[in-house]
């Protein structure tokens, strides 16, 4: 099962940004990052603003999962 929160912390991580960058490009508080990063699953649209600050496609978890036929 894909915990979607844990993979955009480590994609964070792996770019070097900071959560406050991070915040500030979302247009959120910091608190609500590391909320975000404890979430095993978010909303779509709020996915797809995420992808596009990382420049990540987070959705191709969620394809592989699909694809290798695992179950929720």
């Amino acid at each position: 099962m894909v915990h979607i929160g844990l993979l955009i912390e480590q994609e964070l991580r792996r770019q070097r940004r900071s959560v406050s960058w991070f915040a500030r490009e979302l247009y959120c508080d910091r608190t609500n990052v590391y909320k975000l990063f404890r979430k095993e699953s978010i909303d779509t649209l709020l996915l797809f603003r995420i992808s596009t600050v990382l420049s990540h496609d987070f959705f191709k978890y969620y394809t592989e999962e699909f694809l290798s036929g695992e179950q929720p």
